[in-house]
């Protein structure tokens, strides 16, 4: 079902050339002279590149057959990573390249979605918001407060993000998968 330009909202994912695209930003556009028209900057879904497209206004796009599926996280084998559909208990292997950035985030057990397109597995949707554990980071020095500094932690999974000087090996955090960045420590 084709959607029109007039329609065009963050987040609205249309198709273009056989490929699934969401809308990032768009602005519709009306010059002095010719006609009105709509600039959108689009980020596949298969491969993550972020297109400028400018489309004629009331100009028609499609909307993409796409199908999530809610599934666990099992392993890694080698340069893959092992899902488990948790409704069939199908499993389902992705490629490191499939999965890009979300990768340094993914933790065994975790329930993620993976967004299917014309049957075949293109891209997985995190947590916004992860739980985990700091792996290594440099021991706090007494003195150091929530207000100072911060210093670089890797955590369990291998994402290295900037934490607080007081915050030390082993400590759970709560880190926000969009930007890689802390947000607090959480009390065990």
């Amino acid at each position: 079902m084709p959607v029109s330009t007039a329609e065009f909202r963050n987040g609205l994912k249309i198709e273009i050339d056989g490929e699934p695209y969401i809308i990032v930003e768009f602005q519709h556009v009306k010059p002095g002279k010719g006609g009105a028209f709509v600039r959108t900057k689009m980020k596949s879904l298969k491969s993550g590149n972020v297109i400028d497209r400018t489309f004629r206004s009331g100009e028609k796009v499609d909307v993409p057959e796409l199908e999530e599926k809610t599934m666990q996280y099992l392993y890694a084998a080698d340069k893959d990573r092992v899902f488990m559909d948790t409704s069939s208990y199908e499993q389902l292997s992705m490629s490191e390249q499939q999965l890009g950035e979300s990768i340094s985030y993914l933790k065994e057990n975790m329930e993620i979605k993976v967004l299917y397109f014309k049957g075949q597995p293109i891209n997985i949707d995190i947590p916004m918001f992860v739980e985990l554990a700091i792996a290594r980071t440099d021991p706090g020095v007494r003195g150091d407060t929530a207000s100072g500094g911060s210093k670089p932690a890797t955590l369990e999974t291998g994402a290295v993000v900037k934490v607080p000087f007081y915050l030390n090996e082993g400590d759970v955090i709560k880190v926000d998968t969009r930007t890689g960045t802390f947000i607090e420590r959480v009390k065990q």
